[in-house]
């Protein structure tokens, strides 16, 4: 199969050459990060693409100097809302109706029970809005190894830092990861070639 192939060939790129991830490219990971899973299908979740090298440079200083922030064509910072509100849900009905061509009056059921999601304490709100971002964080992976772009997801970073750097508090937002896409330094990553090392079947799966 061809997806485990490039499953096979993609790793945590430690080093970047500097190339440009080409625009089709891009484009096509975030419309896989867009059509990704996401719990109601609420995606409570903004994606910031960072091109800019100066904010590039900015983001490193916070990331602890790892390399990958401006060694990269670009950084996908992957930020949570801080608080799912009714205004976020009234957005999501609305998108609904307009996509599908039904009116609001037929989603109310639905509505109300998405309105336990906004009557969460702020913790538990902000903590299911995280895991969200995984989900598309990893639609994201696989689709940078199907398009053969090297990707690094990363977590080692100040977040308030990189909160502060993209302005994310005054968007109502809080940064969970990011993702590093560009090309593998082939004369300096020393994991390059190295063979990728899962557990076997038998350890991971249980079957019932």
């Amino acid at each position: 199969m061809e997806l485990l192939e490039k499953l096979n060939w993609r790793y945590a790129t430690k080093r970047m050459n500097g190339q440009q991830v080409p625009q089709e490219k891009l484009d096509n990971i975030l419309e896989a990060i867009r059509l990704s899973a996401s719990s109601a299908g609420l995606q409570p979740y903004k994606v910031i693409v960072v091109s800019d090298p100066a904010t590039k440079e900015k983001l490193k200083a916070v990331g602890y100097n790892q390399p990958q922030f401006t060694e990269a064509s670009h950084v996908l910072v992957f930020a949570a809302f801080d608080k799912l509100t009714m205004q976020h849900v009234d957005d999501y009905m609305q998108n609904i109706a307009t996509t599908r061509n039904v009116s609001l009056e037929s989603l109310a059921d639905f509505k109300a029970r998405l309105e336990g999601f906004t009557a969460q304490s702020a913790e538990q709100n902000f903590a299911w809005a995280a895991r969200q971002t995984y989900i598309a964080l990893g639609t994201a992976l696989v689709a940078a190894a199907y398009e053969q772009v090297d990707a690094t997801p990363m977590e080692g970073f100040s977040n308030d830092g990189v909160d502060e750097v993209l302005g994310l508090k005054e968007k109502g937002l809080k940064s969970v990861s990011v993702l590093t896409l560009g090309y593998r330094d082939e004369a300096n990553d020393y994991l390059l070639g190295a063979k990728k090392v899962r557990k076997a079947k038998a350890d991971l799966f249980e079957m019932v």
